[in-house]
């Protein structure tokens, strides 16, 4: 019981969060953490202990598919040149630079200790950054490189992580050994994404086949699609973490949604926003739950003259060291850059000085960390403690703070001017998409309309393609580039939006009105108003767009 009312707290803190950052200029994981934190004061801290096994199969696979599923595919693989060196070059780079730096740092972490938390520090989190700062305000492809990076350093990262741990556990180290896991780990990793796709695509068209089935079984197929990912790659021993990613960034491209009814669609793609939500806020307040504690028991080795100070300053030099091995890294890859394009006689896309330096404070820390340092074993085989387990857990915490409140004060302003004013690409694209859609299914109404048919149905068809053919051309009108045209038109869609919605607006009314004087029962209403519902949305949704 006591579980299940924790549980249920942290989903009211989480829900809290959402309505509090709208009131308050603090990104929302700060707010997560000060939250949870509040929480806790009054109670002295509280622990939840959780089997790390357990703790990553609920956090890590829905995560990394939601972030893999969102992940813009064209551009990512458009920039897979610098987003793979930095999702794997500097991760490598960050192990062995900040691994070396922390145990001369701090002596008391034995340097694989060290390398384990150089590890689980290196996957980046884009969605904190966009949580910070606005996405219109920092260059679209820094943002499109720090969404692909923090998706796949997350598994190399992580896979990096866990043979850290397995070297403290076992006490051995094969780099030759080592590299071979790594490498099985990392195919078949993806072939075990590829497999739940399939299974999952399988399973959709058995349920079609059987006919009648309900959205939300459809639904729990998608739900169950990255565990299955994940749990198939960790039986074979491989990574379930890239598996994961690997199952989220082929369902977009795969076709699986033809499979899902309409209603299964669109419940899908609210679930796993939703989860998504509730999954990262979970995460950070959890880690504001444990920092009263935390800052009660800061460690001895970092409190052996000043009990406040010496920790808080060494946690910010771990950061900022974070922050100059990635701005390093950036930099000597321009120059690399910049001498190949000179090699293969092409213009280099190299970064300025501002852009490196957003790119460097912007690579934030968040709930993959988290969840990845609260995974680490409590004891060793022989039962005695996990070495340094709460210096590590203290640090990576700290870090994880220290780097939102830097991004969140220095990034805003960094970025400034870097975006050129004017329309956004990807409003101009979805503009011209728009318009294209809207002249096929005009062509396509036209030519269904006028297939033959003679007499009074020719004459119906035509007026009702009339009526449908209007709404596409105002579509048209709306996106048309000349700002007068555009304005006269979107003027028009207000106004009929404002009607439709008062329409909308008494039909719910009506809809009330009958279930109280019970002309209709209460599965008539809300058949009804699921309706109602659905169509607000869709109108509301354009209008957004708009």
């Amino acid at each position: 019981m006591q579980v299940a009312v924790f549980i249920l707290v942290v989903l009211v803190f989480v829900t809290l969060s959402g309505a509090l950052v709208r009131l308050v200029r603090v990104p929302l994981p700060v707010l997560q953490i000060a939250m949870g934190a509040a929480l806790a004061w009054p109670v002295r801290g509280i622990h939840v202990e959780i089997d790390p096994e357990l703790f990553l199969l609920v956090f890590i696979p829905p995560l990394l598919f939601g972030d893999a599923v969102a992940a813009p595919k064209r551009e990512l693989l458009a920039l897979r040149g610098p987003i793979l060196d930095l999702a794997i070059g500097l991760v490598f780079f960050t192990i062995v630079g900040f691994g070396y730096a922390l145990h001369w740092l701090v002596p008391s972490i034995p340097l694989v200790v060290a390398f384990a938390l150089a590890a689980v520090l290196s996957p980046t989190d884009a969605v904190a950054v966009s949580s910070i700062v606005d996405r219109n305000v920092v260059p679209a492809r820094l943002m499109h490189i720090l969404e692909g990076e923090s998706l796949l350093n997350d598994a190399s990262g992580l896979v990096m992580f866990r043979f850290a741990v397995a070297a403290v556990l076992t006490g051995s180290f094969s780099f030759a050994a080592a590299s071979l896991s790594f490498l099985y780990a990392v195919a078949a990793g993806i072939l075990a994404g590829v497999a739940a796709l399939i299974i999952a695509a399988k399973a959709l068209q058995l349920l079609n086949r059987i006919g009648s089935v309900p959205a939300e079984a459809q639904v729990l197929v998608m739900i169950l699609m990255p565990f299955i990912a994940y749990l198939g790659a960790e039986y074979v021993e491989a990574s379930g973490i890239l598996a994961a990613v690997t199952a989220g960034l082929l369902t977009g491209g795969s076709g699986i949604f033809r499979y899902l009814g309409v209603s299964a669609r669109m419940q899908t793609m609210s679930l796993w926003t939703t989860l998504s939500f509730v999954f990262n806020g979970a995460l950070f307040i959890l880690l504001g739950l444990q920092l009263p504690d935390i800052i009660r028991h800061v460690p001895p080795e970092l409190s052996s003259r000043h009990w406040l100070i010496e920790p808080v300053a060494m946690v910010l030099i771990l950061t900022l060291c974070l922050i100059a091995l990635r701005f390093l890294w950036i930099w000597v890859g321009d120059i690399a850059a910049r001498l190949a394009a000179r090699f293969g006689k092409r213009k280099a896309e190299t970064f300025g000085l501002r852009v490196r330096l957003a790119g460097s404070v912007g690579g934030v820390r968040g709930a993959i960390t988290l969840a990845g340092i609260l995974s680490l074993p409590l004891a060793m085989p022989d039962g005695s403690p996990f070495p340094a387990r709460d210096l590590v857990i203290f640090l990576a915490a700290g870090v994880i703070i220290c780097s939102l409140v830097i991004a969140s004060l220095a990034l805003p302003k960094i970025a400034r001017g870097l975006v050129e004013p004017g329309e956004h690409p990807g409003a101009a694209e979805e503009r011209r998409a728009r318009v294209g859609a809207a002249n096929a299914a005009i062509a396509r109404i036209e030519s269904v309309a006028n297939d033959g048919s003679e007499g009074e149905e020719a004459g119906a068809r035509l007026a009702v393609a009339d009526s449908i053919v209007a709404g596409y051309r105002r579509r048209i009108a709306a996106s048309d580039e000349a700002d007068e045209a555009r304005a006269e038109a979107r003027e028009a869609g207000r106004l009929e939006l404002e009607l439709r919605l008062a329409g909308i607006e008494a039909e719910r009314a009506a809809v009330r009105a009958m279930f109280r004087s019970r002309e209709i029962n209460d599965h008539t209403m809300q058949a009804l108003f699921a309706e109602i519902t659905l169509t607000e949305a869709l109108l509301k949704g354009r209008q957004g767009r708009k």
